[in-house]
């Protein structure tokens, strides 16, 4: 835990000098939304097999942009989001073929749907045109999140399970609830972005978050040692200006 908040640290203090004012400085905000999709798994220790849980993902997005050092546009972003985080199980047998429920006939499905409140704070660095054009766009920082609901799908009663042909024998996940609810960690993206002086910015980008929480206690009398997430997110943004500096060169 100690070496996780060191890293986070890490992470917050780099974005300080992201707006140090020593290029060409800029005072613009913008304001926005986005909406993309989550692709998430979580790392349990001992494992759990799994595929990805898809879920949506969306909210406000403000970007402060500071200065222009160089050919780089240097900027503060921020979100807040709501997300749909979880996990997909991938019930097989020792042969690699989904294990079918004695019960029902029908392969066992089981996936977790934790839906949260998200908020990333990135340093936000661009290269390319400010005002009519693409630019390409880098940005990494951390990402705090506080658990909303979760909610289970399955196909089958827990009391009716196939465990005998799983290859997989870890279940109590299946029945444990989240029990906490701040997560952390740190998230870093790349993409495009497109800017009309009328219609404002609209960014594309793929990002990854890896979580330094874990939901479920991580001491030596509780059963996961980890249980912390990954995801995998597509997002659209649009952005447009509220505030701009003038006598400001821009391309």
């Amino acid at each position: 835990m100690k070496r996780r908040a060191l890293l986070l640290l890490l992470m917050v203090m780099s974005l300080m000098p992201a707006c140090a004012q020593i290029g060409n400085y800029r005072q613009d905000l913008a304001i926005g939304f986005n909406g993309g999709y989550a692709l998430t798994n979580f790392r349990f220790t001992p494992k759990v097999n799994q595929g990805l849980h898809g879920g949506m993902t969306g909210g406000l997005t403000v970007r402060y942009t500071c200065e222009k050092y160089f050919n780089t546009i240097c900027a503060i972003l921020g979100e807040v989001n709501f997300a749909q985080m979880g996990w997909k199980e991938s019930i097989l047998d020792y042969d690699d073929n989904p294990v079918i429920n004695a019960v029902t006939g029908l392969t066992e499905q089981y996936s977790r749907t934790i839906n949260y409140i998200q908020v990333p704070v990135f340093a936000h660095l661009g290269w390319g045109r400010e005002v009519r054009g693409f630019q390409f766009f880098f940005q990494a920082g951390p990402q705090f999140g506080y658990f909303l609901s979760e909610k289970t799908n399955m196909n089958f009663e827990l009391t009716e399970r196939n465990t005998a042909d799983r290859v997989n024998q870890v279940i109590e996940q299946d029945t444990m609830a989240v029990e906490n609810k701040l997560d952390y960690g740190i998230a870093a993206g790349a993409g495009i972005e497109f800017s009309h002086p009328k219609a404002g910015h609209f960014l594309l980008e793929g990002r990854y978050y890896y979580g330094l929480g874990n939901i479920y206690g991580d001491t030596k009398k509780d059963f996961f040692a980890s249980s912390n997430m990954g995801s995998i997110v597509v997002k659209l943004t649009w952005l447009m200006d509220v505030k701009r500096s003038k006598n400001v060169k821009r391309k």
